[in-house]
């Protein structure tokens, strides 16, 4: 047990050492700042030909760029990560494209799941929002074991939310790994299949049909949430 905190306690050390220095990085590096800033500006505008355009930048390195994106915006940005699956095709075919997305999407929900392991659910709430969180939550008490697979088939749910949450119950890292890789592979090979074979107006078709979906689903869950607090609130006072 002792050296089980031991570790947890070194893990959580080196976890929030790396964070203060990406924060230190951000605030005096002007390079660093600003590609940064351009970076979340691109992936929220939703435009893929923008993420296409900005990968393509970087040559021969687009490989390595668009790894770390998938890495980064599961960490801190709450964007579906179709964005930059869709991209990866355009860019590099749809099963070299697919093979990039599923590996850095991998390597991003493990960083997530160590992350919340380590640092808890505060923190984790400071890195998405307590909305979201209870969002997933709803799947995570009415599939149980499950959840991850079924949330990771659902392209409205962000796999940061998931990552992050999983990390947070009792949960193995190897049945989360496992679940995560077999979950999300339906959704990385149609998405990579899409990237690599639309184009134009059909595949912006396709990206504004996805984000309309997400949001009613989003919405409709986040009703189901505050239904629920208002009825365990009337049976609360019912109770006094």
């Amino acid at each position: 047990m002792n050296n089980s905190k031991k570790r947890r306690k070194i893990a959580r050390i080196i976890v929030l050492s790396i964070i203060l220095l990406f924060i230190i990085l951000y605030f005096v590096l002007d390079s660093f700042r600003n590609n940064l800033n351009e970076v979340f500006l691109i992936l929220s505008g939703l435009d893929t030909e923008a993420v296409i355009n900005y990968l393509r930048s970087y040559g021969k390195l687009a490989v390595l760029v668009s790894f770390f994106l998938m890495v980064l915006q599961s960490i801190a940005a709450p964007i579906p990560a179709f964005l930059i699956t869709l991209s990866n095709a355009a860019i590099f075919g749809w099963w070299q494209g697919a093979i990039l997305s599923w590996s850095s999407a991998m390597a991003g929900a493990a960083l997530c799941f160590f992350i919340a392991r380590v640092l808890g659910r505060d923190a984790v709430e400071k890195l998405t929002s307590k909305g979201a969180m209870e969002s997933v939550d709803v799947f995570f008490e009415k599939y149980g074991k499950f959840a991850i697979l079924i949330c990771r088939l659902l392209p409205f749910v962000s796999f940061d939310f998931v990552s992050y949450a999983a990390g947070l119950t009792n949960m193995r890292f190897w049945a989360f790994f496992i679940a995560t890789g077999l979950g999300q592979l339906p959704a990385t090979i149609v998405y990579s299949y899409v990237g690599g074979t639309l184009t134009g107006g059909a595949q912006k078709l396709f990206v504004g049909l996805l984000t309309l979906f997400a949001l009613s689903i989003m919405i409709g869950i986040a009703k189901k949430i505050y239904n629920d607090k208002q009825n365990a609130k009337k049976s609360i006072d019912k109770a006094s």
